[in-house]
């Protein structure tokens, strides 16, 4: 889906690239991406920049 979908995972406490991302909108209407790490399989989150 998108071209940097590196985030933070908890458990590997380092960069991870991210499976089976997808764009979700949060409440406060920002965007963010959802997905799991492809080495230990935790959730993860990255929220995205506001667009202009």
């Amino acid at each position: 889906m998108s071209q940097n979908n590196e985030a933070y995972c908890v458990k590997c406490k380092s960069k991870r690239p991210m499976k089976n991302e997808q764009t979700v909108t949060m409440k406060n209407g920002r965007e963010a991406l959802q997905g799991k790490c492809e080495t230990c399989g935790t959730g993860m989150y990255k929220i995205l920049a506001k667009k202009k």
